[in-house]
């Protein structure tokens, strides 16, 4: 439920450590130290209990030294904390740069940057034992500070316990269970400072993973709509109304949570259903804060995003994405097969559904030549597929879920030009109908949308249709023309 502001924020293995790491070690520590705690409280608490009921003053002895015990442990409490808190930091780099690594092994390899790589992590691998090796080195002397403490009430027991025998006072049996009871305190004390030791350690995944928790989206439905629309995990779909296409920018104003300054000031647009929009800027420029809007990753700073006439946050998120198709740049598959990848788009599809969303995408020789056919794996992250079919296969899945909104984000940016020509046909068929936004670098792509708008480090600075832009001789002319000319002289060489 978090909004993309936290992952834009937090990179993979932060969270991934806090889910996996984290969870696992408090895990253990509920299932298993809290036990021992438990037993070894009882079993010390049995036997002081019988200590005052055979001796109080032998007992009393030993009771003086809890108030040193608990001082040493809050001494090396805070210390360990500290480190048990730098520890779990490293590791979280060394994972996130672990899970880099993995992901860019061929950037890496094509890059000839191995060493470099190697490097950075034995640095880190470097940190974390030297960092790791000195948290051992304060428990061991938490662990000996306190042995010496449990010695040392065995000495008193034969001190003062020799000392009252021989005047009388007690028999030798009774010094006996006495030495007996003092000795087999050791064991459950050495066992609860271990389990202590561990949740001194544990403290640090706990605070960690309860941050995580806390964490609260910087996108959410209010309790209200929640009530009437349902959530992600409980949608009440019987009060969803059907979503038309009209989408309206009244006065928006946007910042980034992580930026300093507005990138859009006042925004106004109208977008009639059915009207196809497109936006086009340098590499960079700021092209999808727009869409990351209208598909609401992204609350506006000041004013609305108005979707069919109401405030985009008057009704649930789910209800809103339901009615969006987003084709990415970097196309993402899951692991699986093509069918349950496509069904992601529409989960109660049918196969002649399935087959008629690749057919309009050009699709369907993708599949064929696969040895399953839809049946067929595609590896993790589509893998075993090439950037230009993992690209097809998620148009059609877009397409397939049939949805009211259709964004594109520099869809064809990974595809051939014969492909890329069969896309943009099914793009014009497609879009018929419904409320499009596209975000292109090729600007051969989008001559015939309704409006285009021009960004510039994050600002629109021009909008207009195709014509009207070129005979203004602006920033949308000097682009298109250094295209036009790059292409023709391509073709030429």
């Amino acid at each position: 439920e978090l909004s993309f502001a936290y992952f834009n924020q937090n990179n993979v293995g932060y969270v991934q450590a806090r889910v996996m790491s984290d969870t696992g070690k408090i895990g253990e520590m509920v299932s298993w130290r809290m036990m021992d705690i438990v037993w070894n409280g009882s079993y010390l608490i049995f036997v002081f209990v019988n200590m005052f009921l055979i001796n109080a003053e032998l007992a009393l002895y030993i009771l003086l030294l809890v108030p040193i015990a608990v001082l040493i442990i809050a001494i090396f409490q805070k210390k360990l904390v500290v480190l048990n808190r730098k520890i779990r930091e490293i590791n979280s780099r060394i994972t996130g740069n672990f899970n880099e690594g993995i992901t860019g092994a061929k950037s890496i390899k094509t890059l000839v940057v191995e060493d470099a790589i190697n490097t950075d992590f034995r640095k880190d691998t470097s940190r974390m034992e030297k960092t790791s090796v000195h948290a051992t080195g304060y428990s061991a002397a938490f662990s000996a500070a306190v042995t010496i403490m449990s010695s040392a009430a065995l000495a008193i027991v034969l001190w003062r316990g020799g000392i009252i025998t021989m005047e009388g006072v007690i028999m030798i049996g009774t010094l006996s269970v006495f030495m007996n009871y003092a000795l087999n305190m050791l064991d459950p004390i050495q066992g609860i400072i271990g389990s202590i030791s561990a949740l001194i350690a544990i403290q640090v995944n706990i605070e960690r993973f309860t941050k995580l928790l806390n964490t609260k989206s910087d996108v959410a439905d209010t309790p209200e709509v929640i009530e009437k629309y349902g959530d992600t995990f409980y949608p009440k779909k019987e009060n969803w109304e059907p979503l038309h296409g009209d989408v309206e920018f009244k006065d928006v104003s946007f910042q980034y949570p992580d930026g300093n300054e507005m990138v859009l000031q006042n925004f106004n647009l109208k977008v009639p259903q059915g009207t196809n929009v497109a936006i086009v800027g340098e590499t960079g420029a700021g092209k999808s804060t727009l869409v990351n809007l209208v598909c609401r990753f992204f609350e506006p700073t000041e004013g609305q995003v108005l979707i069919d006439g109401r405030d985009a946050r008057e009704r649930s998120q789910l209800w809103l994405h339901s009615n969006i198709g987003y084709v990415l740049q970097t196309p993402h598959l899951f692991s699986g097969s093509v069918r349950d990848n496509l069904k992601y788009g529409k989960p109660d599809a049918s196969d002649e559904e399935i087959w008629k969303a690749l057919k309009l995408v050009d699709a369907e020789a993708v599949v064929n030549k696969m040895e399953h056919g839809l049946d067929s794996e595609v590896g993790e992250g589509g893998d075993m597929l090439s950037t230009g079919e993992k690209q097809l296969l998620s148009f059609a899945r877009a397409i397939l879920a049939d949805p009211r909104i259709l964004v594109l984000d520099e869809a064809t940016a990974s595809i051939d030009t014969l492909t890329e020509k069969a896309i943009q046909d099914a793009i014009f068929t497609v879009i018929k109908g419904r409320t499009s936004f596209v975000i292109a670098h090729r600007l051969s792509t989008i001559v015939d949308a309704d409006v285009i708008l021009v960004v510039q480090d994050g600002r629109i600075i021009e909008r207009g249709r195709h014509d009207e832009l070129m005979k203004a001789h602006g920033y949308y002319y000097d682009l298109y023309t250094r295209q036009y000319e790059e292409m023709v002289t391509d073709m030429v060489n």
